[in-house]
């Protein structure tokens, strides 16, 4: 009982341990990194609409060929 009980008080320890590690590594980006980040997602967003809109494109017609016939 006593070594389950150590086992519960030592899993948030253990966590706030690795949390506090994790944010001692991290480092906040500088001006060149930032953009070039931004730029990546920009590119992605842009890309993934591109996509989302030639699907819808083509999902309306077919939907209205399907739905039209029954």
């Amino acid at each position: 009982m006593a070594d389950q009980m150590k086992e519960l008080m030592d899993v948030p320890r253990d966590f706030l341990k690795d949390g506090t590690q994790f944010i001692n590594r991290c480092t906040k980006p500088d001006k060149r990194e930032f953009i070039r980040i931004s730029q990546a997602v920009g590119v992605g967003f842009v890309i993934m609409g591109t996509i989302g809109y030639f699907v819808k494109l083509i999902h309306i017609p077919v939907n209205n060929i399907l739905v039209g016939a029954a």
